[in-house]
């Protein structure tokens, strides 16, 4: 650092004739040098009193005026105090190369392609319970309990992964992230397709949903980099239901549905294994198709036209102001502090704590679903794998539901008045549907609750109570995650990577207490208590859209971001 500076302190000097000059030089050494003489002003009157002439006089005082306004200008973060010049590289209006100016096509091609990787990390996370039958059989395995430590595990990999998968994206950019992940997720399927053991089973799905956690916590922020504000809940919407007419599937949201749908009548007809053979085959596909997403992470992309503009003219002025963050240490220590940022917005941030809460306890649920339902619908009323799995249909047609609406979700975002401060909705805006869904999800659970059991109770009537949960549950996540998007734009990445490791965990966790829970309590008062504690956590999300932006005027990450903005001049 201190050469740098050293260099451009000579080079703006020569820049303004002065260079040569030996008492110009003797008083920059000392006005660099002496604290008590290194102000402007005390430099100017040591100048103004001397005996020189006045050419001599008015080059020392240009000479000052360089110095300290180089002293003045440079950071940590701009050693070379070129930001906010002509030297530094920024997006043109209507710059072609800034992923918001795509084509819809092009950005129509990425986000179909980021649904489907996302599509098989959650399919693969739930397909693997239409199998366990046939696992604690081959295996020899006697507790319910054990068998589905095998979805505990990979739900705690998805909750790992991000820490290191998410803030890395926003140090190197997305595009390397995604693919040498998704490289990892398929050869980590693989040993599950061949294991003779069950302890493979669970030490590779660890791994391979720690791999695959990117295209959790990363795909957000890509949709974050290539739609405006004003489209990004469409977008979600589309991203998290993206039809599939080739395979008849839905993608990403209907994943965890679509596993025991399909994974049952796989396994009833050829075995428990061919499911993780489906799931590495199309993983395989779907990471191929990733290479054709190009990088869409606006910083840096703008740090590669910063170099290729150094490449070009030699110039090593040319910088973006995303050019030297973490620039000093080792690559291990940048990689550590970049991990840091989702654990401290994680514990020090009150909308990434509570909405990890809120949201976690939602997902938590419906993974509890796929515990509960087995139960209630195989075990209860004596249905076969393949016919149990279409018990979830009812969760699916909710999931079509809440993007159905999506237009009166939109009306409902724009009774919100516009922030006169920035011209713009709050991000609060988004809540209001949220907090709705938030009264919808445990009045759906009841039902399902006191229409489960006894078998006389026609079996429609439990399906049909999952599709008020699939609608409410659906855009919680849609519009929870938009929000947090919204609210920390750059920083989107590690925001999401907090909130998926606190979701995971507890979706991992929940489905290990259900088969005891619904053994001692009954499937009744199980369900009843699920419900309770969904309707405990009502009041989250009502109290941020009351006291939101008061909540966020006083968030430290959110200012900076707030000051980079208005420098920006959004």
């Amino acid at each position: 650092m201190t050469m740098m500076r050293s260099s451009f302190d000579s080079y703006s000097l020569s820049e303004k004739g002065l260079k040569n000059s030996p008492s110009t030089q003797q008083l920059v050494r000392r006005t660099r040098d002496d604290d008590e003489a290194s102000s402007y002003d005390e430099a100017v009157v040591r100048v103004t009193s001397t005996e020189l002439t006045d050419p001599e006089k008015a080059a020392h005082l240009r000479a000052i005026r360089a110095l300290s306004i180089l002293r003045t200008a440079r950071t940590p973060e701009d050693p070379q105090a070129v930001i906010d010049t002509e030297f530094e590289v920024r997006w043109s209006e209507g710059d072609l190369e800034f992923p918001m100016n795509w084509s819809l096509a092009k950005r129509g091609w990425i986000l179909a392609v980021v649904a489907l990787q996302t599509l098989i990390v959650i399919f693969y996370s739930t397909s693997y319970v239409s199998g366990a039958r046939g696992m604690m059989k081959d295996f020899g395995i006697k507790s319910e309990t054990t068998i589905i430590l095998g979805m505990t595990t990979y739900l705690l990999g998805l909750a790992s992964g991000p820490l290191l998968l998410a803030p890395l994206s926003e140090l190197y950019g997305r595009r390397i992230i995604y693919l040498i992940s998704l490289f990892l997720f398929f050869m980590l399927v693989l040993p599950a397709c061949v294991a003779k053991n069950f302890e493979t089973i669970l030490i590779t799905r660890f791994f391979a949903a720690f791999a695959g956690s990117v295209t959790i916590s990363n795909t957000p922020g890509t949709l974050g980099d290539i739609f405006p504000e004003e489209y990004r809940t469409l977008a979600f919407s589309l991203y998290w239901y993206f039809p599939i007419p080739s395979f008849g599937l839905e993608a990403p949201m209907n994943g965890p549905v679509l596993g025991p749908i399909i994974g049952g009548f796989v396994y009833q007809n050829l075995g428990w294994r061919w499911n993780t053979w489906l799931v590495l085959i199309l993983a395989g596909f779907f990471a191929i198709l990733g290479i054709t997403v190009p990088e869409t992470y606006a910083p840096e992309l703008l740090r590669r036209r910063a170099a290729k503009l150094r490449k070009e003219t030699g110039d090593e002025r040319y910088v973006s102001r995303f050019c030297f963050k973490n620039i000093e240490g080792s690559l291990l220590e940048r990689i550590k502090l970049n991990m840091k940022r989702p654990v401290v917005m994680l514990f020090t941030e009150p909308i990434c704590i509570f909405w990890a809460i809120y949201v976690a306890a939602i997902y938590g649920i419906l993974y509890l679903c796929f515990t509960a339902y087995p139960i209630v619908f195989t075990q209860i009323r004596g249905w076969g794998p393949g016919l149990s799995g279409l018990a979830f249909l009812g969760i699916g047609v909710g999931t079509t539901l809440a993007v159905a609406i999506e237009p009166l979700s939109r009306k409902i975002y724009n009774l919100h008045s516009v922030d006169p401060e920035t011209g713009k909705r709050p991000p609060e805006a988004r809540i209001l549907i949220i907090a709705i869904s938030a009264i919808i999800i445990p009045l759906s659970l009841l039902c399902f609750a006191w229409t489960c059991v006894p078998r006389h109770i026609h079996w429609i009537w439990p399906i049909l109570a999952g599709i008020p949960y699939g609608l409410g549950n659906t855009i919680v996540f849609l519009h929870a995650n938009t929000y947090l998007v919204t609210s920390y734009d750059v920083y989107a990445a590690s925001a999401m990577a907090g909130n998926a490791v606190v979701r995971s965990i507890l979706g991992g966790v929940m489905p290990l207490f259900g088969p005891i829970m619904y053994r001692r309590l009954g499937p009744n008062w199980a369900a009843t208590t699920v419900a309770l504690i969904a309707a405990a956590l009502i009041p989250i999300p009502w109290a941020f859209y009351k006291w939101g932006k008061k909540i966020r005027v006083r968030s430290p990450i959110l200012q900076k971001l707030q000051k980079e903005r208005t420098e920006r001049g959004e």
